[in-house]
């Protein structure tokens, strides 16, 4: 039989310089994975609900074990928390200190500021211009009242007064020569008038003259101690040149000033204590004079009193301080400063009652750095802690010591 050749087509070309040559065909698409079935959700959501479930009940069983019967978990009050804590309901009291009140002395005392006063004061100064021609100061000693300190030349003065002297001598002579004529009625009153006035102010311009005189011989104008001076003798001064300074320091004074709502109760002849800043001692003083007026800008009333001052134990101008007692009283109630807890609305203070904290409000008057008066709210024999105030609260167990 005979065998056919099967006929070979050829391959195509493609001129790619006229043609583009075909794109290949795409592959065909990749089968898609197959989703789980609604079964094996189901499944799968059961499983982590129970996960989470196992998850839940081992934590409470580990970290929140429950006690039969309904009692409290142990250990949930934890370190410091109110059920085993100092002072909570089931632990241990806190300890503490307290005061018991007890009616004490308490004085009154308004505490100022002052200064040291002389009695009198001056500074010498020369109401004359010229050279100084005596000096008698003594700087630092004492002086009595009318003693020459220093004098001015006044040579001139003295020739004035001369002059006028001579002029009072001829206008007297005059004025009887006229009275002699106007006796006689040989002249009208009024030409013996006006010579009867020439006499008179010749007489008043000599007072005037001695006045001045007068006034180049300086004096002491009370007993006192002279201060520093810097005048010598020749020294040429001008009016109102100061030359020392003359001071009274027995007694001497205390200035201070006293809030203006204590100025109803200060009353001349009160006694001060006067503390000496420099050497630390104290005086008594005594009050003998009141500023009518309250000073309006500080608000405070000026007060004087006097100290003997004997042996110079104070020197003008020192700075001291003043304590006056307003009052006494035999009955007050004080306790410690570190008691009273300030607030918002007042003062509380924490008391114990059955071996319980129990906080009051009070009203406080006087305070010093160590105690502070209780007006209102305490009784005497009360305890106030003095310490644990932070660690407490009401209600709260303690255990007080004294």
């Amino acid at each position: 039989m005979p065998v056919e050749n099967p006929t070979v087509a050829p391959s195509q070309t493609w001129d790619t310089t006229t043609t583009s040559a075909p794109t290949a065909a795409p592959p065909p698409p990749e089968p898609a994975p197959e989703t789980p079935s609604a079964k094996s959700r189901a499944w799968l959501g059961w499983l982590l609900a129970a996960a989470v479930i196992a998850a839940l009940a081992f934590a409470k069983t580990k970290y929140f074990p429950s006690s039969a019967g309904g009692e409290k978990p142990r250990g949930a009050a934890g370190k410091g928390g109110p059920g085993k804590g100092p002072g909570g309901p089931s632990g241990p009291p806190l300890v503490v200190q307290v005061y018991v009140v007890a009616a004490t002395r308490l004085t009154d005392e308004v505490a100022a500021t002052g200064s040291v006063l002389a009695e009198e004061s001056v500074v010498i100064k020369s109401e004359l211009s010229g050279k100084i021609t005596n000096l008698n100061i003594r700087e630092g000693r004492a002086v009595s009242q009318g003693q020459l300190l220093f004098s001015i030349n006044a040579d001139a003065a003295q020739a004035d007064i001369r002059k006028q002297e001579y002029n009072i001598r001829l206008f007297r002579a005059q004025e009887q020569r006229q009275r002699t004529l106007l006796d006689k009625e040989y002249i009208s009153v009024q030409e013996y008038e006006q010579s009867n006035n020439q006499l008179l102010t010749a007489q008043a311009d000599l007072q005037a003259l001695r006045a001045t005189l007068a006034k180049a011989y300086v004096r002491a104008p009370f007993a006192g101690v002279l201060g520093l001076s810097t005048a010598t003798v020749g020294t040429y001064v001008s009016p109102g040149a100061e030359i020392t300074t003359l001071s009274r320091v027995r007694p001497v004074k205390i200035a201070f000033a006293v809030p203006g709502r204590f100025a109803a109760s200060v009353r001349a002849g009160d006694v001060v204590r006067v503390l000496d800043e420099t050497t630390n001692r104290q005086y008594d003083a005594q009050v003998y004079a009141i500023d009518p007026q309250i000073d309006p800008v500080s608000r405070t009333q000026p007060v004087r009193a006097r100290f003997a001052n004997a042996r110079n134990e104070l020197r003008p101008g020192a700075f001291v301080r003043v304590s006056l007692k307003l009052g006494e009283t035999e009955t007050a109630l004080q306790v410690p400063t570190e008691a009273v807890v300030p607030e918002a609305s007042g003062y509380s203070v924490y008391t114990v009652k059955n071996n319980k904290m129990v906080p009051k409000k009070v009203k406080i008057g006087i305070r010093s750095d160590r105690v502070i008066q209780i007006t209102d709210g305490l009784a005497v024999g009360d305890s106030v802690l003095r310490t644990g105030i932070l660690q407490v609260k009401p209600g709260d167990a303690v255990r007080a010591t004294k």
